[in-house]
């Protein structure tokens, strides 16, 4: 056993992927505001001077689409097309239609069993994976936290002008040295890229970001004399958002979740309504674990549910707590099926996953975000796992 390396980044809301994202999500909230029980499926590309949305949605209310793309580009600070677009300006292209009949068909349930009583079924097929640690306060990977929080604060000193020169693409990235036994120890090195103005010397950038973002989020016990930072390191990033790279919704799924610490099934999250368990399955799965943790059963835990479209429970709930359980694996995953309800309508009814609140999910991460009132953050279940685990402790010693 030695030493190893976690490295996980993250994006600004300006970066070309993220603000598809946005407006993706943005539509979904748009939709649930009017009607929650609206099906959509909306995926967004950004490419120079042009925003493409495309999808499914079936719905009794009508959203005007474009108006919260143009409203979302402004927010972000896409106001000019130096920047890399003006969301007055760019055009905008707009393909809904709705939901496949097929589809529809399995998540209103009509092909289960005879028998038994009607309830949603899964939008699609699929492996979910939510995943919680021990390392920091919101039980996310320390890697993860602070490549997010970095790049929030780039954002920060852009939009309170601290640092009014910023534009709104930028990443971060972070890689720590862990110990064998899973420990963050310091930090190796840390990656800042910023889009900024023609006009800033590299010096001074350097300096700024270095004194306002890095230094204001990144506690100085984890950076040793051996870590690097590099601030832009190509040493110009003038050039950014749709002006320099093509955007897609869905296309930083590890930056959505946990960092590459905890597995990602594969499917993203931004602009599928909750009956897409890509996405509903996610975070309970996410809940689970997270409370699994925060009861003290176990220093670090992976939750992975399957599920088969149009079939409202899943095919599969596993518990992997890597060895760090505190009681017997049988014991604990049968406590956690039977302290949590995995089934599709029960997910939902859960969570809270009707109501609008996605556009906030969609920059600097779907977990860990506490201040943001997710559901699926809480630790409301954690007195009532550890009364479960007693039980099982003390069945062990009769």
């Amino acid at each position: 056993m030695c030493d190893y390396l976690v490295t996980s980044e993250s994006v600004t809301e300006g970066h070309p992927d993220k603000v598809c994202d946005q407006i993706s999500d943005g539509i979904l909230d748009a939709y649930l505001t009017k009607d929650p029980n609206a099906r959509v499926a909306v995926e967004t590309m950004v490419s120079p001077g042009v925003v493409m949305i495309a999808g499914e949605v079936t719905s009794s209310e009508k959203v005007d689409v474009e108006d919260v793309a143009r409203r979302i580009l402004q927010s972000v600070g896409y106001t000019d097309e130096k920047k890399g677009m003006d969301y007055r300006t760019c055009m905008v292209l707009t393909n809904l239609n709705a939901q496949s009949a097929d589809i529809a068909r399995g998540v209103d349930g009509e092909n289960q069993p005879v028998g038994t009583s009607t309830s949603l079924g899964a939008g699609d097929q699929g492996i979910m994976y939510g995943y919680a640690c021990n390392e920091t306060r919101s039980y996310m990977p320390l890697t993860a936290e602070l490549a997010h929080k970095l790049a929030k604060r780039l954002a920060d000193v852009r939009h309170q002008e601290l640092l009014p020169w910023l534009y709104p693409d930028g990443k971060t990235q972070v890689t720590m040295r862990y110990s064998p036994e899973g420990k963050p120890l310091e930090i190796t090195s840390i990656i800042v890229s910023a889009q900024h103005d023609d006009g800033i010397e590299y010096d001074y950038l350097r300096d700024a970001i270095l004194n306002e973002v890095i230094h204001s989020v990144v506690d100085s016990g984890l950076i040793s004399y051996h870590t690097k930072i590099h601030i832009n390191p190509t040493g110009r990033f003038v050039t950014g958002g749709p002006a320099a790279d093509v955007g897609l919704t869905g296309r930083k799924i590890m930056v959505d979740t946990y960092g590459g610490m905890g597995r990602h099934g594969g499917g993203a999250f931004s602009g599928k309504d909750p009956t897409k368990v890509d996405r509903s399955a996610a975070y309970m799965a996410r809940y689970a674990a997270k409370n699994i943790v925060a009861a003290g059963l176990a220093e670090r835990c992976e939750v992975s549910l399957a599920y088969a479209i149009g079939l409202p429970e899943p095919e599969a709930v596993t518990v992997n707590p890597f060895g760090t359980q505190r009681i017997p694996l049988n014991d604990l995953n049968r406590i956690v099926k039977e302290e949590f309800s995995f089934s599709v309508s029960q997910i939902l009814e859960q969570l809270q996953l009707r109501r609008p609140q996605f556009l906030k999910t969609a920059a600097y991460g779907h977990f860990g975000r506490e201040d943001q009132g997710f559901q699926w953050e809480k630790t409301d279940r954690t007195e009532s796992l550890r009364k479960k685990a007693v039980t099982c402790i003390s069945n062990i010693f009769i």
